[in-house]
């Protein structure tokens, strides 16, 4: 039976990547699919991967509708088979609705590919629809690294590379930017709990204050003697 499926992580796990592998397999064996996305850090119309890796895609519009789009093409004699859907958080609640209809109505799979929560840590609208009605959440196993090393579990936002935790849900950006430009990063939730994020954790190691020298003088040589 047909399914709808959420492959979920944060950035940097792999997510656009692993759209473009299924799409490749299952195109290897001679099925038919169709590719969307919303917002790629590539432009309009394209999915791209941070290994380099792009193709052609349907932007998804805030009026698009799947199934009017699915159903057109098999009117007109196409064959689908199949959708990858990437950025999957950026769909609004109705359509990934549309989505599930696919499923259910026309016996197609849909794959969806998508960040969970945004940098504030709240839930994107699609993405939680997805998780509503997916018969399947995949969370990706290819781990993303906070700059500490730990397992990054949190998303994000800089600008000049100081976490900021008000604006609008969706800025898109990407995770090497210049000073003072928006941009993404990876936390483990530790650090995104303290807003400290790569470049802040290296001003703070510079520090000359790192600990207060009261603190350093009480635990001094005479005082250990």
């Amino acid at each position: 039976m047909a399914e709808l499926v959420f492959f979920s992580g944060t950035m940097d796990c792999g997510k656009s990547t692993l759209a473009l592998q299924m799409d490749h397999n299952h195109a290897a064996r001679g099925r038919k699919g169709i590719i969307f996305t919303r917002h790629d850090r590539a432009g309009a119309a394209t999915i791209s991967s941070r290994l380099g890796l792009r193709t052609e895609a349907v932007e998804v519009t805030d009026d698009f509708d799947f199934q009017s789009h699915v159903v057109h093409l098999l009117s007109a004699g196409g064959k689908v088979d199949y959708l990858i859907c990437d950025e999957a958080q950026f769909f609004s609640t109705e359509q990934i609705d549309q989505l599930a209809r696919v499923v259910d109505e026309l016996g197609i799979d849909v794959y969806t590919f998508g960040i969970t929560t945004d940098f504030r840590t709240r839930l994107f609208p699609g993405s939680q629809r997805l998780i509503e009605l997916a018969d399947r959440v995949e969370v990706l196993q290819v781990e993303a690294l906070c700059w500490c090393g730990a397992r990054a579990t949190h998303n994000a936002r800089t600008v000049g590379g100081v976490m900021v935790v008000e604006g609008a849900q969706v800025v898109v950006g990407d995770v090497a930017v210049n000073e003072d430009e928006i941009g993404y990063e990876v936390l483990c939730r530790r650090h995104h709990r303290r807003r400290l994020t790569a470049a802040t954790s290296r001003a703070a190691v510079l520090s000359p204050d790192v600990l207060p020298f009261e603190e350093q003088s009480r635990w001094g040589p005479s005082d250990r003697a």
